[in-house]
């Protein structure tokens, strides 16, 4: 396996709105939905990448402000096959990890600014079949 894009986040003001919009215009399916930390997320997917669609408990949360004010696209992320190796990359690199130690995945500011995260290989399809 190799390095993949296997999400994209999209920050919105009304989940349910959002979650009707994308199943109703592209068949996405609904993977699950789920309160995490300071927002709900609920994961669409087209059958190959997963849609994020989180709606903040508050725009002054320090995670929803990471990407800017308002709807946008919030962050994108990457499985890595060596986690630790890439983690260090980043670092060698100059990026703002954003994420407290510990916590995956691992968020990360890129050096033009753009929000992104990387995650152990599996770590997606492990995360939504154990809930």
């Amino acid at each position: 396996m190799s390095n993949k894009i296997y999400h994209i986040a999209v920050k919105v003001p009304d989940i349910d709105k959002a979650k009707a919009f994308y199943k109703n215009l592209f068949g996405f399916e609904e993977l699950k939905q789920s309160k995490v930390r300071d927002h709900t997320s609920c994961h669409l997917t087209d059958g190959v990448i997963d849609l994020a669609i989180i709606q903040y408990e508050s725009e002054d949360s320090p995670e929803a402000g990471l990407s800017g004010d308002g709807p946008c696209i919030h962050h994108f992320g990457v499985e890595v096959e060596d986690l630790e190796a890439s983690h260090g990359q980043l670092k060698e690199m100059g990026c703002e990890i954003l994420s407290k130690p510990g916590v995956l995945p691992i968020k990360f500011r890129s050096p033009f600014g753009v929000v992104a995260e990387i995650s152990p290989s599996g770590y997606f399809e492990t995360k939504h079949k154990n809930g």
